[in-house]
């Protein structure tokens, strides 16, 4: 897809403390993390908001609208994460493929007052109506299509394509977005300095080039990204069954960016800083420092039992078994609550079939571990909603 190179703006301006120039230029892993206060050379911020800012993309989708103020930020935000398969000028990945496709399509929404947030896994086979869409590069326009896979949106317009999509399926204004390839993951992954997974048992899947032993493992670079794409090891062999296992891996993640050292270590701030402004493609909107900085404040706040990570609500397709369509009750119930602001309740009862509930470590911190039902069930539960708090320690289900 192509890229559109957004203005760089210089002049005067006042100096900032330096612990914000610091996040002005490391501004990563978009709103999965939170805010350290260690600082950089200037010069070294500056160049990476630069970079951040130069490969910045349009999502209007031909809309001109202007993008939000970060001194009128306030209240909800919403931003779609993006993961690219296939990526142009990539190759190492397994077998090529004839289209580029937009695998991985997560929707993060944190509501009015910061006290919880909501993030929906979108699976890459939902079958769902897609809207015109106008590349923002080439101009062409492509005409709406009717059921067809959300993973074809961007190759009809770009990132803002699938945002389009998503808006147009949830009903949700999504004026953030950023593009993960696969380079990008595996650059996050190494700089973060891995991330804590399980397995139920060993896998050994030669389709995705993922291997684990049963137990915990802390995985970096292509196994973390075989992890994130394996289907056959895990679950069914579904694209929901991989869902869950990304999920995992997202809750691991946040608990290790919030809990550890990872956001107090100068230099792995840099490397997360670097990964993140040559691998990660961000909206224009979002390219902006300020922006980020307010969002990953918000975030820091709001207890891990309260961001919910939950698939989206589909049934089997009755005209190809090998796709979903929406549950249409299920998926309103769920959209209207995150529309509301509400918390969404999850328990170990929630989790798919591809999860289970880590074994508690001795040393693990009551904080960290399995929320209590008192803490989870201020609202009613959605029957048949799939999914985990960040707080909740989770194994993959090893296929068979």
């Amino acid at each position: 897809m192509g890229r559109s190179e957004a203005v760089v703006r210089h002049g005067a301006r006042r100096e900032r403390p330096r612990w914000l120039r610091l996040l002005r230029g490391a501004l990563v892993v978009v709103v999965v993390c939170a805010v350290a206060g260690v600082s950089l050379a200037s010069i070294t911020a500056w160049r990476l908001a630069s970079e951040l800012t130069d490969h910045a993309v349009d999502i209007g989708n031909g809309s001109t609208a202007a993008a939000p103020s970060i001194r009128a930020f306030s209240g909800a935000f919403t931003v779609l994460l993006v993961g690219e398969d296939n990526a142009s000028g990539q190759s190492g990945f397994g077998a090529s493929r004839d289209a580029t496709l937009n695998d991985v399509n997560i929707l993060v929404h944190v509501n009015e007052d910061h006290s919880s947030a909501t993030v929906v896994s979108l699976p890459r086979d939902l079958v769902i109506d897609q809207p015109q869409c106008t590349d923002p590069t080439t101009q062409q326009v492509y005409a709406a299509v009717y059921a067809e896979p959300l993973n074809t949106a961007i190759a009809r317009g770009g990132l803002g394509c699938v945002v389009a999509t998503v808006e147009q399926q949830t009903g949700l204004a999504i004026p953030y977005a950023a593009l993960f390839s696969f380079e990008g993951t595996v650059a996050m992954a190494d700089a973060v300095g891995g991330v804590q997974v399980c397995a139920t048992k060993a896998i050994d899947d030669p389709d995705s080039g993922l291997r684990l032993p049963a137990g915990v493992s802390t995985i970096t670079g292509r196994t973390a990204l075989a992890y994130l794409r394996d289907r056959h090891g895990v679950g069914d062999g579904s694209d929901l069954g991989r869902i869950a296992s990304q999920q995992s891996y997202m809750s691991s993640l946040l608990r290790k960016m919030t809990a550890g050292s990872t956001l107090t270590d100068p230099a792995r701030l840099y490397a997360l800083a670097s990964a993140a402004a040559r691998n990660v493609v961000l909206s224009k909107s979002l390219a902006d420092p300020d922006t980020m900085v307010t969002m990953m404040l918000a975030l820091k706040q709001i207890s891990l039992s309260k961001i919910a990570f939950v698939q989206y609500p589909t049934v089997a397709d009755p005209e190809n078994p090998d796709k979903v369509v929406p549950d249409a009750a299920l998926a309103t119930a769920l959209i209207t609550r995150v529309k509301s602001g509400e918390a969404i309740p999850l328990t170990s009862k929630n989790l798919g079939t591809s999860a289970v509930i880590a074994k508690k470590r001795a040393t693990a911190s009551p904080s960290r571990t399995t929320p209590s039902p008192s803490s989870t069930a201020s609202a009613s539960a959605l029957s048949g909603l799939k999914g985990q708090t960040a707080s909740e320690r989770t194994c993959s289900v090893a296929a068979g």
